[in-house]
């Protein structure tokens, strides 16, 4: 099974190469171990993709972003890669599944950055129904609520921030005592200044969230103190907001490609990986996934196809050092 150009990861990224790649008229495999969507697959609405004027439910939009990669001719594959082997001398690449091994020039890493997910009973029955991962993405839809906010690091605080525009009240899960001079893990000082003035934030000191209750949608949230163990239980909470890091899908590469310390791909500004015909896109890349933005994601994709069918016509490869 040989084709010019296998895409690993069916998120906004890999499916924008797809089609850029498949409409070139390139041989075009895409793999991937769930149905094609990503992180948006679990995102209610999305209202800041361009092109859509009303709100379009996540999964909607990778549907119909699936359906025009197919239109172009992409093959899409649900089987999920667990190894790959580089021809490091400008040959065909191999992708290796537990059902198959496929074979092509090019190939394109697109597998996505996922959030590490709260550690709460229920946490998993109620994300994208009042639980959110991104800020930017929901935030729009709790104005004039109460919302809770778990993250004590920078990218936590200038959620919070953002988060202020549209609630009434944000409250913050801090791990740590007050008077603990460790009590944030963010280290701009500036951010933390503004976030501790901002009036619409509440700390809570020294508890963790150990349960989200509701069925269908958010209705109550337990915490715990974690110096006396007693439960708090809140039903006024909107919305719960968690920022406690992000884990990039390379486990699968390790050793194979070069990556930054938390597991992300290094590339150059064209998407390419220091092995001749590999490219890295998306929330996996170390330059994207400090964003998570779906049209950012998608950039990339359209980079790399492009660069993909520079590639194959002319065999050259460089990678730009910064």
């Amino acid at each position: 099974m040989v084709y010019d150009v296998i895409i690993v990861g069916g998120g906004p990224a890999g499916l924008t190469a797809a089609i850029y790649a498949s409409r070139a008229n390139l041989k075009t495999l895409l793999l991937d171990k769930e149905v094609p969507g990503g992180q948006l697959n679990d995102t209610t609405e999305v209202e800041n993709y361009p092109g859509f004027e009303e709100p379009i439910p996540g999964p909607e939009l990778m549907e119909r972003t699936r359906r025009q990669a197919e239109r172009f001719g992409t093959q899409i594959v649900l089987e999920e890669v667990v190894d790959v082997a580089w021809d490091r001398d400008g040959g065909a690449h191999e992708v290796i599944t537990p059902e198959n091994r496929y074979r092509a020039p090019v190939v394109v890493i697109a597998t996505g950055a996922g959030p590490v997910e709260l550690p709460a009973k229920g946490a998993d029955r109620l994300k994208g129904r009042g639980l959110s991962y991104c800020a930017v993405c929901d935030g729009y839809f709790f104005r004039g609520k109460k919302l809770l906010e778990v993250g004590a690091g920078d990218s936590g605080f200038t959620e919070i921030l953002f988060l202020t525009k549209f609630a009434d009240e944000v409250r913050v899960v801090v791990r740590h005592p007050e008077d603990d001079p460790n009590r944030f893990k963010a280290k701009d000082k500036v951010l933390v200044e503004r976030v501790l003035q901002n009036p619409k934030v509440k700390f809570l000191w020294n508890t963790e969230v150990v349960e989200l209750k509701g069925e269908e949608k958010l209705e109550g949230v337990v915490l715990k103190k974690r110096d006396t163990g007693e439960l708090i239980e809140m039903d006024d909470i909107a919305g719960v907001f968690v920022n406690i890091g992000h884990k990039p899908a390379t486990e699968f590469l390790q050793g194979k490609l070069d990556m930054d310390e938390h597991g992300y791909l290094i590339t150059d500004r064209r998407t390419r990986t220091r092995v001749p015909g590999v490219y890295g896109v998306g929330d996996v890349r170390a330059f994207t996934g400090e964003y998570a933005q779906a049209v950012i994601a998608a950039a990339d994709g359209c980079i790399a196809a492009l660069e993909a069918e520079k590639y194959l016509r002319d065999r050259k490869w460089a990678f730009e050092e910064d």
